[in-house]
């Protein structure tokens, strides 16, 4: 039976370091994801009002194999700004796609959601500086979740939303994580019982008290377009291409459509990315399909699926109220 990881968090899957920056007074910050080896990447977009940055480039059909890092923002689009303080550190640090001799170019997907007008002021003063400092914060180990980085000014389906992070290890030996930001136009909470909608994956107690609380859900307030959007990113040790690498993003929004309900709306712009950092081989099971790791790739999205679900659900549960945003924790007992 598949456990969680050391960590149970995106950095469980090895190469893989990550920092945050928060500005709690502006409510909003940005997590970066970062691969100083590269790690071959893709993404799916599914809704219908997404920010992003490089996803073209990510295509199966383009040239690029390898990504540097991924950036989750607040900000909507003024966030994109973030990506570029991401892209001169490392560049002075010489991870990215080599130019010659001395340069390189970091590749560096991006995607951000909508959190204007949570803070002391309209617009954050969010900016590149704001990507190098979240550089600067990366490490292994544990991961920050709740109000921290992108997650700072999410709210989900009418409550605090937040920073969650999650994984698996299966039993090919091959490790799966997620992390995302859950600022959702759905709900994470099914309206009949009080309690989120997928908390049977749980895995070892990981929410804690709260998971076992059941709450009284206030009347969320009504969508309006581009308000909202999920970002999030699914990784991997095993050694994928870039076609197996969107397959995987792509199943993994299946997670992210059971736990928030609904979800890729039109007023969603939710994305996910991909990172396989290759460092273990994906099993074979050769047979009638063409594909001999057909099955082996079934299960890493299916693993990919119920990760999403339960770090969306932990990022929720491990937020905190903010700038009038009643957190899960604060709400009434059923």
């Amino acid at each position: 039976m598949a456990a969680t990881g050391l960590n149970n968090a995106v950095t469980d899957v090895d190469g893989l370091i990550v920092g945050h920056y928060t500005d709690i007074d502006a409510v909003c910050g940005v997590t970066a994801v970062i691969c100083p080896e590269g790690a071959v990447a893709g993404v799916d977009v599914r809704g219908s009002a997404p920010g992003t940055r490089e996803t073209d480039l990510l295509d199966p059909v383009n040239l690029v194999e390898k990504a540097q890092a991924v950036v989750l923002s607040g900000g909507s689009v003024f966030g994109l700004a973030a990506s570029d303080g991401v892209v001169r550190w490392l560049s002075e640090h010489g991870y990215g796609f080599p130019l010659d001799e001395e340069h390189v170019a970091p590749i560096v997907p991006a995607a951000v959601l909508y959190d204007l007008g949570r803070g002391k002021d309209f617009l954050p003063p969010i900016n590149a500086e704001w990507g190098r400092h979240a550089c600067q914060a990366a490490k292994d180990g544990t991961v920050s979740g709740g109000c921290v980085g992108a997650g700072t000014g999410a709210m989900a389906g009418g409550i605090k939303g937040g920073l969650g992070t999650a994984s698996l290890v299966l039993d090919s030996g091959v490790t799966v994580a997620t992390v995302v930001a859950v600022n959702s136009l759905g709900s994470v909470i099914n309206p009949a019982t009080g309690r989120p909608w997928e908390i049977g994956l749980e895995v070892d107690g990981e929410f804690g008290n709260q998971g076992k609380r059941a709450v009284k859900l206030s009347q969320p307030p009504e969508g309006t377009p581009s308000t909202n959007t999920t970002i999030g990113l699914v990784a991997t040790d095993a050694a994928l291409t870039k076609a197996q690498a969107k397959k995987m993003a792509q199943m993994a929004h299946d997670g992210m459509a059971r736990a928030i309900r609904p979800s890729h709306t039109l007023f969603d712009g939710d994305t996910i990315f991909c990172l396989a950092t290759c460092k273990t081989e994906l099993p074979e099971d050769p047979g009638f399909f063409a594909s001999p790791q057909a099955q082996a790739l079934n299960d890493l999205g299916y693993a990919a699926a119920n990760c999403m679900s339960r770090a969306i659900i932990s990022g929720v549960l491990s937020a905190r109220s903010l700038a009038g945003m009643v957190a899960f924790c604060d709400l009434e007992d059923r």
